[in-house]
């Protein structure tokens, strides 16, 4: 069976930076989980970080990919750096990934670990820009699809192309 990798605040574990879960309802997720597919993670976490934690965001409009060659670092709004625990859990996360043959990943948006298509801009002004983050960034790296909460239909889709065998080609 297609494992997938989740993002545990989905799930409704209150792991988030304020304490809090962000449950996704989506019927889809519901059934996979049902399925016993679903691995929850949450990469702050896993990386050493309490709950709750303060905000941090990838500085200088920076995204993931930066922070894993070094180029950036992820801070608090204090200017605490939490660069190291944000590699560790997306560390973590490719471990776990990896050990089950983990082909799709499903994460929380907008977070600085795993945000697939925006991020915060690094000022802790609430504004977002195209970027992933250090966890997204690292299993895109290794050919893991990752999605967000809003594309799980499109995850639904790959695992089908992943599960169900290929049509025959025609005879030439």
């Amino acid at each position: 069976m297609e494992r997938i990798l989740v993002s545990a605040c989905l799930m409704g574990r209150k792991v988030r930076y304020d304490g809090a879960a962000k449950t996704s309802g989506d019927a889809l997720l519901a059934t996979w989980r049902h399925e016993g597919r679903l691995i929850p993670f949450c990469p702050e976490v896993e990386g050493g970080l309490p709950v709750p934690r303060p905000a941090a965001e990838i500085e200088g409009g920076a995204d993931g990919a930066a922070v894993l060659t070094g180029a950036a670092r992820v801070l608090t709004a204090d200017g605490g750096d939490v660069t190291r625990p944000f590699l560790a859990g997306a560390q973590a996360a490719l471990a776990v990934a990896r050990s089950s043959d983990v082909k799709i990943a499903i994460l929380k948006e907008g977070s600085p670990s795993c945000g697939s298509l925006t991020i915060y801009d690094g000022a802790f002004r609430g504004r977002r820009l195209p970027g992933r983050g250090v966890t997204a960034a690292l299993l895109e790296s290794y050919g893991i699809a990752v999605f967000n909460e809003d594309q799980i239909t499109e995850a639904g889709t790959r695992l089908r192309e992943l599960t169900e065998p290929a049509e025959p080609a025609e005879p030439a």
